[in-house]
């Protein structure tokens, strides 16, 4: 569930619990649908308006259209990713849930996660579900690396959290234990991530305290990083606690990763909305507080193993 279920904070284009693994097809194996195209995926299936309570929440040219898309990472198992064409997940399934409350299909659309915000604030998406980290550069449209305003900034309602977990090749070879262990050695990890944001810290700490910097290798999807972790090319993959324990749960019948350490900055995890469609927003936010109410949402978290990143109240702007 980085502690992108940490995934994902650095720069506001940038996405936190313990979990049980999900018994499905590895997440290497996904490497032939991480291609980051705009491609769409089928949507969910909602309720027709009509029948749906919290409808008329929502702004009449969206109720009119009864789509929402919804863009996303698709390559980020178990919270979202492809199996027959189609984008299934934890994020699918919660919005798929949203949109029997509110009387539209929520349609994902595969984008590289460090471009999802621009693609928002150019009005491809109009919402973004991607174990995205509410932080607070993010809501501000502040990168946090260098404090320079770089956008508008971006809403949240918050829907999970989970925290960044270091993962390992299996057997631990390497004796890491936490990031400190990680001075002076290669991790490789997903660009323009929270997890990213953790190790480039942790590396200005690893100088100060007289050891060697982490030399850092980013790519475009998770999977080319596991594949490099595999391979032995690197010693560790930062990533979101859930999806971490997928990951070694499922990679080759669980030979390949182990996780190792505690889970590193947990906070929550947001649907991202701009800042200017605040009806839509609160229409979101009303659907969340509903589906917590009736038992939806805890159904979902219990199919994917991943009640411990459950949220107790459906907030805006939650993480700092």
């Amino acid at each position: 569930m980085t502690a992108r279920f940490t995934r994902r904070t650095t720069a506001p284009h940038t996405r936190l619990a313990a979990v049980g693994a999900i018994a499905v097809a590895g997440s290497l194996l996904l490497t032939a649908c991480g291609d980051q195209t705009d491609k769409s995926s089928d949507g969910t299936d909602s309720s027709s308006s009509s029948s749906a309570p919290l409808a008329s929440k929502l702004p009449a040219d969206i109720r009119k259209a009864g789509v929402i898309k919804v863009g996303s990472d698709i390559a980020y198992p178990p919270v979202e990713y492809m199996e027959n064409g189609k984008a299934v997940g934890i994020d699918p399934d919660i919005a798929d849930a949203l949109g029997k409350q509110l009387g539209v299909k929520f349609e994902f659309q595969n984008g590289k996660f460090d471009n999802l915000i621009v693609g928002l604030q150019a009005k491809r998406f109009l919402v973004l579900m991607s174990a995205m980290n509410d932080t607070k550069a993010r809501q501000d449209g502040v990168d946090s690396d260098t404090g320079k305003k770089v956008g508008d900034g971006v809403d949240f309602v918050d829907y999970f959290t989970a925290g960044t977990s270091i993962l390992v090749q299996k057997g631990n070879p390497k004796g890491i234990k936490s990031l400190d262990d990680l001075c002076g050695k290669v991790v490789a990890l997903q660009k323009g991530t929270t997890s990213e944001g953790i190790a480039k810290t942790q590396s200005t700490k690893c100088k100060t305290d007289g050891k060697k910097a982490i030399s850092l290798q980013t790519f475009d999807t998770d999977p080319e990083a596991l594949l490099r972790l595999k391979q032995g090319a690197s010693v560790a993959d930062l990533n979101d606690f859930p999806v971490a324990a997928y990951n070694a749960k499922t990679s080759s019948g669980g030979k390949d990763f182990e996780v190792v350490g505690d889970q590193i900055e947990a906070g929550p995890y947001g649907i991202a909305v701009g800042k200017s469609n605040t009806q839509l927003r609160d229409a979101l936010q009303a659907a969340l507080a509903a589906i917590m109410k009736n038992g939806e949402y805890t159904k979902i978290l219990q199919k994917w193993n991943v009640t411990d990143g459950a949220v107790t109240e459906a907030k805006i702007n939650g993480g700092s």
